[in-house]
């Protein structure tokens, strides 16, 4: 169940009124408190009859009007609304101003977005004069009140902003870091299909031309024998498009695609009497007690062994070929090896034989090594995989 909550009036009105331009907001702040600064003086006449002194208008709209441009120059505005205010008693008659509001804006903004020292002088000049300038204790002291309250609402929304900042960097890190993780995890899955499909094309194209070379010779001197080659290609082929299928049916996520677990350790005898039918004869032995493999080792026996004797059945030249499975204490060795003129064979360095060999073996925590054989009587492939911990 989800716990995200749906947003509310107040958040959606709080994104649109952030997606307009600062100078509209600010514009429509400045004119709504100039017309309150301007109501005393508009909604009463004044104790003597006569109308109020106009300078009285120009102090409520000189203190109010400098808003627009209050986060463009905070300390300008702020500056400049405070001596126009202190200004107000020159003239008479005049309403009372209970509250500057534009003043304390103002000092809002300065506490919001200006440096430290910039904040901590304006706060200052702005004490001293509410103390010097001010007539009464009691008018200063609510002056002193209000500037104290307007610079910590200042300060509480510049924290909150930014909070809320380091929170939407987090989210943008996090959410590159996870894109970043899906790319290299695609990666990953390439490549592994990349060896899958390399390994099952290889295999069964290699078999296959090995049969079709052979057929055509002994169709006439041997057809039984030419009957079996033909066999061994279809079989080759139908094994192939089988494991196709299932490949390609788990990367289109096909839920009528045949589930058919991926080929492991326990297929490797029928996998070299499979590689035998080409007339390469290929020996099985095993040694030590058998042990638990994980799964991606079990399917990396597999598939190492494949391409090995792959590698065999187009390049050696060999007649024979030998595996051999050591179940150790704590590894499975895994030797290929041929009577192919190993000694004078060079690595195909430019295909991905060899270096998908190695590749599982170190992604399943193991490794592989290739060459020709000590005595120089052919090629070999050693394999150490780890076995499942207990």
């Amino acid at each position: 169940m989800s716990t995200v909550s749906d947003p509310t009036i107040v958040d959606v009105a709080r994104r649109r009124l952030r997606a307009l331009p600062h100078l509209w907001v600010d514009g429509v702040l400045a004119g709504v408190i100039t017309v309150v600064q301007l109501w005393p003086l508009i909604s009463a006449q004044s104790y003597t009859g006569q109308p109020w002194h106009w300078w009285g208008y120009v102090v409520a709209i000189g203190a109010s009007v400098p808003l627009v441009w209050r986060r463009r120059a905070p300390v300008t505005v702020l500056v400049i609304s405070l001596g126009t205010s202190a200004l107000y008693d020159l003239a008479e008659p005049l309403a009372n101003q209970p509250i500057w509001y534009g003043v304390l804006v103002a000092f809002y903004t300065v506490a919001a977005y200006s440096s430290p020292g910039y904040r901590m002088a304006m706060l200052i000049v702005a004490l001293v004069g509410a103390l010097l300038t001010v007539g009464s204790w009691e008018t200063a002291l609510r002056g002193v009140v209000q500037i104290v309250a307007a610079y910590a609402i200042g300060r509480a929304a510049a924290t909150s902003r930014a909070h809320a900042a380091a929170l939407e960097e987090r989210a943008a890190r996090l959410e590159r870091e996870r894109r970043m993780e899906a790319e290299r995890a695609a990666e990953r899955e390439r490549a592994r299909i990349a060896r899958d499909m390399h390994d099952i094309l290889a295999h069964a194209v290699s078999l296959m031309v090995v049969q079709a070379e052979a057929g055509p010779v002994v169709v006439r001197s041997d057809p039984a024998r030419a009957e079996a080659a033909f066999d061994a290609i279809a079989a080759a082929g139908r094994d192939a498009m089988v494991q196709l299928r299932r490949l390609l049916g788990v990367l289109k996520e096909d839920e009528h695609a045949p589930r058919v677990p991926q080929p492991t350790i326990a297929e490797l005898p029928a996998l070299a009497g499979q590689v035998g039918g080409t007339g390469l004869d290929v020996a099985f032995a095993e040694s030590g007690e058998p042990r638990p493999l994980a799964p991606d080792s079990a399917v990396a026996a597999y598939r190492i062994t494949q391409e090995a004797l792959t590698n065999i059945v187009k390049h050696s030249g060999a007649d024979r070929a030998d595996i051999r499975l050591t179940w150790e204490d704590d590894n499975l060795m895994i030797d290929i090896t041929d009577n192919g003129p190993g000694a004078g064979r060079e690595l195909p360095s430019g295909g991905n034989g060899l270096i998908g060999i190695r590749e599982r073996a170190a992604a399943c925590g193991g490794t592989a090594t290739a060459g020709p054989r000590p005595d120089g009587a052919g090629f070999v492939v050693s394999v150490r995989l780890p076995l499942a911990a207990s």
